[in-house]
């Protein structure tokens, strides 16, 4: 049986997808793979989280082994992502939801927090204008993004869904169609015919069905945020 040196230095060596690919092998291995996890986890604390980092937290919240809990408790209780916001929206509860996998209430969230970032109106109304999302901070809009990438293993979130958009000639129809938002001429029912888990398409979550037709997409996907991504 490696050590959990020798289990850490090749892990560290691969690339991010064949990382994501690994993970089930080392929980396999008990508490020897779980320790190679922890400290990978530790090596990449001073860095931006990644998808393979947020996979790690949702897997050793999964296993909740003593070691494993004492460990987030003490190291990671808020998850990877150090979050902030330029109008004091509060998103731990996007980011506790989504290491617990509940897709669901991770997406009934972000869109609550985002009427939040648009304002009172937005709050009372419950539903948004696709000119606030045009003046929502990038800051804000890249944040919930990113939590919805770091824990998902890059599968969802605003960007991979508007990447999908622009492969598909920013066609609307074939986008909805690309992540199964939409099967032949009828829209998927929300919630109960979308996939609440890892196994939905890529760029499936977050849902924007509620958020009232094309324009607020529109907007997000044409949001300065991703100009410096671009």
């Amino acid at each position: 049986m490696e050590a959990t040196s020798d289990l850490l230095q090749d892990f560290s060596a691969l690339t991010a997808k064949k990382q994501l690919a690994e993970i089930p092998a080392l929980v396999n291995q008990g508490e020897l793979g779980f320790k190679c996890l922890r400290e990978y986890l530790l090596s990449q604390e001073d860095k931006e989280p990644t998808p393979v980092t947020g996979r790690i937290i949702q897997v050793l919240n999964q296993h909740q082994t003593s070691d494993n809990l004492l460990f987030l408790q003490q190291e990671f209780p808020e998850g990877v992502v150090e979050l902030t916001s330029t109008r004091g929206v509060d998103y731990q509860e996007i980011q506790d939801k989504l290491i617990e996998e509940d897709f669901l209430e991770a997406d009934l969230l972000t869109v609550r927090k985002m009427w939040e970032l648009a304002g009172e109106s937005a709050v009372k109304r419950k539903w948004l204008y696709f000119t606030e999302v045009e003046r929502f901070p990038a800051h804000d809009l890249y944040m919930i993004d990113l939590l919805w990438r770091v824990y998902s293993g890059g599968k969802f979130g605003f960007s991979v869904q508007r990447k999908i958009w622009l492969s598909l000639g920013k066609n609307f129809n074939s986008l909805w169609d690309k992540i199964a938002w939409r099967n032949g001429r009828s829209f998927a029912r929300y919630p109960k015919e979308f996939t609440w888990s890892l196994d939905a398409p890529q760029g499936h979550l977050p849902t924007t069905n509620q958020l009232r037709g094309t324009k607020v997409i529109l907007a997000l996907f044409q949001h300065p945020a991703w100009q410096k991504k671009d």
